[in-house]
């Protein structure tokens, strides 16, 4: 890791170590961290004094060329890195605590129907070479993506399971180390188990000598690289006509098609069949939050407000046509 480079740098390194100790993720907060870092050094800020007006933080937010999202999500990190300061008595105050975070776009993501599902897990079975150089390659690409959509994992959890990690008796998949630290034991689909044997049985006539410790095995005994999965999600998404650009509508940003889509299209699909047979939604969110990985329930409630792909494809194409009223 690239050291800072700031007169706060010790105070940097000490916070990310305190938030390491904890048990936090910091991939994203020693992004923030770094952006801030550079921002101190290009003006030569020398002294903390500088730091205790609310004024600076807000000429270094005009600076920052990102999305508002991002950037009240850089000022949340700011707001705990000084906090931290504060109770280490390095400061006395917390000088971004009352900065309010800037208006945010509504963002809806993209979301597949059911039907479009079935089209892009085709697309991708149907792009698998028969030739023995690439067969089974494609084959792995193929059952990435029918994990992803069948049952609404995120890109890096297929790509990190190991052989014993399907157990073909209870017809379940262990899930290890997710995004929040958690591992989960979820049920797979008929279909989908049938599937994973059927590549189990590729893998041990063409492979029986592959000493690949990854399930969706790699090249040179490495796993799938997630870029390669995307560029298959992608591949297929073009072929089946529903690629769209991110689209920007007043004050609304509409995702175009992204691997993650397939995760919010399971959760979406999902709520929506269990209303239509005449269940309440919220029934079924706790069950789901444990079969997604979610440390809590927020983070799967979020699914009830966004609609599914027909209401959302109504919904772009009315404000892409009152886009200049807008």
């Amino acid at each position: 890791m690239k050291s800072f480079e700031s007169f706060l740098a010790p105070q940097l390194k000490a916070f990310i170590a305190y938030r390491q100790y904890l048990g936090y993720a910091h991939k994203t907060v020693l992004s923030h961290l770094k952006t801030f870092d550079r921002y101190l050094r290009k003006h030569k800020v020398q002294g903390a004094s500088q730091l205790l007006q609310p004024a600076f933080f807000i000429e270094f937010r005009k600076h920052l060329q990102i999305e508002s999202g991002s950037i009240n999500s850089l000022f949340y990190t700011l707001q705990a890195f000084f906090q931290f300061l504060v109770r280490k008595e390095l400061y006395p105050t917390n000088p971004v605590q009352d900065i309010p975070p800037l208006p945010e776009k509504a963002f809806i993501p993209f979301v597949f129907s059911p039907e479009q599902i079935n089209q892009l897990v085709d697309a991708v079975c149907k792009r698998i070479r028969k030739c023995r150089k690439h067969f089974f390659k494609d084959l792995s690409e193929y059952l990435a993506i029918l994990f992803l959509a069948r049952c609404g994992m995120r890109i890096k959890e297929p790509l990190r399971l190991r052989p014993n990690h399907y157990r073909a008796g209870e017809k379940t998949i262990y899930i290890e180390k997710t995004k929040f630290k958690k591992d989960r034991l979820i049920p797979v689909p008929k279909a989908v188990a049938e599937e994973i044997e059927n590549y189990l049985s590729v893998r041990n006539t063409l492979r029986a000598e592959d000493q690949n410790p990854y399930l969706l095995a790699g090249f040179n005994h490495g796993r799938l690289s997630d870029n390669r999965v995307r560029f298959v999600f992608h591949q297929a998404v073009k072929s089946i006509g529903i690629h769209q650009p991110r689209r920007i509508i007043g004050t609304t940003t509409f995702a175009s098609p992204t691997p993650h889509s397939l995760r919010h299209s399971f959760a979406v699909n999902t709520l929506k069949s269990v209303k239509e047979r005449g269940i309440s939604p919220d029934s079924a969110l706790p069950v789901l939050a444990v079969y997604m990985g979610h440390s809590e329930y927020k983070h799967t409630i979020k699914y009830l407000k966004i609609v599914d792909a027909q209401h959302r494809r109504q919904w772009a194409d009315f404000a892409g046509s009152h886009d200049e009223d807008l």
